[in-house]
């Protein structure tokens, strides 16, 4: 060394002191060495003798990006991938994590809101509804004079051109659900989550009030997810297998909603066909930025990337989606009619032929073989689910 805080040369110059570094990459001395503690930014040369560690400056921008992406929340283990890819590889990576943050930041505003608002209709306090209060209708609550029940169909069709059949799909008094498995285990997956929420006995003839099916929801989310670990574990990358999951639980008076990945619920109700859930994808979450519009996204060449999904466990160098689901309630109404489908279906088929076939169909079972009809003559690329159901007056 030719003087204190330089080291013997490099390809890009010489090498710096880990103060000196410090100082061009405007991190801490103590950030660096933590960085260097988990593997996220290695020194250029740690001395042999006294461990002290030099710095190529060209490290800097490496140095920054690690600072940044700490600063937006990022987790270590994943912050370790993103650095190890090329610029076009980590800013689809970054934009991958921050697409999740929102929907799962959106998740949590939709709950505080409905929260803030039972609060406020029980008078500041989350006291328990009588076991036999009805959902009077005016302000989107659920409007009928006799009882409500659900009568429904499910379907699922291998389509054209696939040779397994992954995705599942349930139709009963409790439970209309959903799953687009994929990956080596995803048959498994997709019909493990839909089978741990058919045990589900909480609500029975209504009882539970609107926290209370919250809380069973967020229960049954958890359920599904160890369903789906345990399913795909034998496989050789359970990581890699996985599924989607969108289902509707209803206890006699209310109906759930618990919701991940790219499989979606319709609602038709006055002769208009509402989308009600929100997909999990890279492609939604460009929408949603405005880098890309609606139309642009039906023909958009990338793959159908999720940001979340039900998944095996991920091993540390895996892009890992497991995630959450979001549950809320969903108000009904008699006469409402409600459509959950996988891709399959609607990524082929325009959202207003979606909307005729529903309408014109006289009951739920003639509805899924309608829209199962559409998806093969769309070309059939996808398996299909769906599965409809009625909200009818007993």
């Amino acid at each position: 060394m030719e003087r204190e805080g330089r080291a013997g040369g490099a390809a890009s110059g010489e090498l710096v002191t880990i103060g000196e570094f410090a100082r061009l990459s405007r991190l801490s001395a103590k950030a660096l060495r933590r960085y260097d503690e988990l593997g996220l930014l290695r020194p250029a040369l740690v001395d042999p003798v006294n461990g002290y560690r030099y710095y190529d400056p060209a490290q800097v921008e490496g140095a920054r990006l690690v600072a940044w992406l700490r600063r937006i929340g990022m987790p270590l283990n994943r912050i370790g991938r993103v650095v190890a890819l090329d610029a076009g590889a980590a800013a689809v990576e970054i934009r991958a994590y921050w697409a999740r943050v929102e929907a799962e930041t959106a998740a949590r505003r939709d709950l505080a809101m409905y929260l803030v608002d039972h609060l406020s209709a029980e008078g500041g306090t989350m006291s328990r509804m009588p076991d036999n209060a009805e959902n009077k209708g005016s302000s989107g609550s659920a409007g009928s004079v006799g009882a409500l029940a659900i009568r429904c169909a499910a379907l699922t069709d291998i389509g054209v051109v696939r040779t397994v059949n992954q995705d599942a799909a349930f139709a009963g008094p409790r439970l209309l659900a959903v799953a687009d498995g994929f990956g080596e285990g995803g048959a498994e997956a997709s019909a493990a989550a839909i089978e741990a929420l058919k045990p589900s006995t909480w609500g029975r003839d209504g009882a539970l009030s609107a926290a209370g099916l919250l809380n069973a929801l967020e229960d049954t989310a958890d359920s599904a997810a160890r369903a789906v670990r345990d399913a795909v574990a034998p496989c050789e990358a359970p990581d890699g297998s996985g599924t989607t999951l969108t289902a509707m639980l209803w206890t006699g008076s209310r109906l759930g909603l618990v919701h991940i990945g790219d499989s979606r619920a319709y609602l038709l109700r006055g002769g208009e066909l509402f989308r009600i859930t929100h997909d999990h994808s890279l492609v939604q979450s460009m929408i949603d930025d405005g880098s890309l519009s609606p139309e642009e996204a039906s023909s958009h060449p990338g793959p159908a990337l999720l940001l979340k999904a039900l998944v095996g466990e991920a091993r540390p160098a895996a892009v890992a989606l497991a995630c959450r689901p979001d549950v809320r309630l969903q108000e009904v109404l008699a006469g409402d009619r409600y459509l959950l489908c996988s891709d399959g279906l609607s990524a082929v088929v325009d959202t207003a032929d979606l909307r005729t076939a529903v309408v014109a169909a006289d009951d739920p079972e003639e509805a899924v073989r309608r829209l199962v009809g559409l998806a093969r003559e769309a070309g059939g690329p996808d398996n299909v689910a769906c599965a409809v159901a009625d909200v009818v007056v007993e």
